[in-house]
């Protein structure tokens, strides 16, 4: 665990390269779930995450030596962006490796924030086919590698974010619910609550489809995904820091994984409703919520918003996963009777007045059957309506497959 008095001393020493970003009371989720819920901002910190903390403590503290030989890191956006902003506040030659994947506007303010002092290589799909390129850059070059999560400086930095919290809010903090990708931001602010507020209970949270440290918490050792959903790339991280391991086994009182449809319905809600700007892994603590409904109530609640970089030309993907998570996108494969009329039959008698048609890709091939199919995406208003468009399509004698619930067929067809 790192020491309170450490990060007080890191907090000294970020003064005046971050922000002390604000904890402000949601009413909206406060009215929503019954209790008090405060976001601490850390979408609106230098870089629009709370990565500058921990790099800038890092870089920071190399010997003139290794500040000469320059750095190298990898990530999918909010490290790079803190190590690209350290490296021209502190004059340090850096080179960032990024996976191709990784949103363009990242991309984009990396390099905005690093200027002539970075340079960005991008490669592989993930963050780990970065993180193994720049191991190996780091090898070739003996330029220092900065990590994203894995090490005592950088969990120190992440370590003030917790501080803040606390000396903003002058009353008992009941919940605090904290997003995790490799583990540095939970142990560091997970340090600093469990020993100056012991009865705050700090909740770890992860995507559901890239849920490592709760893996590894169940394995009992630390282990590796083999598989994961990178959507939430912020915190798509196959395998946890070692020292964040252990830290977090001490200091969270539990984990909880958020479904990657709930993240994107939550972005397109807080910006609707408050005007905030969340990339996915930002949305994870709001999540949250939602399980931990019943035992907040009446409580003070925090959730660290950890990142604000969300590019627009993502928005479209982000509604469509919202859609269906809310059960309110559906695609079907509908064997169509080869006669006239019978798609008028569909959309007449089928649909109702509020389901809409988003999608038809149907065969044109001639051929001898008594069917043509047809692929068709609808977007209802209540998601109890796909009750009702099954039971018509059964009367009516139409053939179908709801894409839905065949997820070897909605991958291949849909996405």
């Amino acid at each position: 665990m790192i020491s309170v008095q450490k990060i007080l001393e890191v907090n000294h020493k970020l003064y005046g390269y971050i922000k002390t970003t604000p904890l402000q009371e949601n009413e909206n989720l406060s009215a929503k779930y019954g209790c008090k819920v405060l976001l601490k901002r850390e979408d609106l910190q230098l870089g629009r995450s709370y990565k500058l903390r921990g790099a800038f403590n890092k870089i920071s503290s190399l010997s003139e030596e290794e500040r000469l030989r320059g750095v190298v890191c990898a990530s999918a956006g909010n490290h790079a962006q803190g190590v690209a902003l350290s490296c021209a506040k502190l004059q340090i030659k850096g080179t960032i490796f990024m996976p191709k994947t990784a949103p363009l506007q990242k991309v984009d303010k990396v390099r905005q924030f690093g200027k002539e002092f970075i340079e960005i290589i991008l490669i592989g799909d993930t963050f780990d086919d970065a993180f193994a390129e720049a191991r190996l850059h780091e090898a070739e070059s003996g330029k220092v590698f900065i990590p994203p999560f894995d090490d005592e400086k950088i969990v120190e930095g992440q370590g003030t974010v917790g501080k803040e919290i606390y000396e903003q809010e002058s009353g008992q903090i009941d919940y605090l619910f904290v997003p995790i990708g490799g583990g540095g931001l939970a142990s560091g602010v997970g340090s600093y609550f469990k020993q100056v507020s012991p009865d705050t209970k700090v909740i770890g949270v992860e995507p559901m489809g890239a849920a490592s440290m709760k893996l590894s918490f169940e394995k009992g050792k630390i282990t590796r995904l083999q598989t994961m959903d990178k959507f939430v790339d912020g915190a798509a991280v196959a395998q946890v820091g070692k020292l964040n391991f252990e830290i977090c086994k001490e200091v969270l009182s539990d984990i909880v994984t958020v479904e990657e449809g709930r993240t994107c319905t939550i972005i397109l809600r807080m910006y609707n409703d408050d005007a905030i700007v969340l990339e996915p892994s930002g949305a994870l603590s709001i999540g949250a919520l939602e399980n931990y409904k019943e035992e907040i109530k009446g409580k003070t609640v925090v959730c660290i918003i950890s990142g604000g970089n969300n590019d627009i030309t993502r928005m479209e993907e982000i509604k469509e996963r919202s859609m269906l998570f809310e059960g309110l996108k559906h695609y079907f494969i509908i064997n169509f009777p080869r006669r006239a009329g019978s798609f008028k039959e569909f959309v007449n008698n089928v649909l109702g007045s509020n389901d809409e048609i988003s999608l038809i890709q149907y065969s044109s091939k001639k051929n001898s059957g008594d069917t043509v199919p047809a692929m068709i995406g609808l977007e209802l208003k209540d998601k109890e309506a796909i009750l009702q468009i099954k039971k018509k399509l059964e009367e009516r004698g139409f053939s179908y497959e709801l894409l839905n619930e065949n997820p070897m067929l909605f991958d291949y067809l849909v996405k």
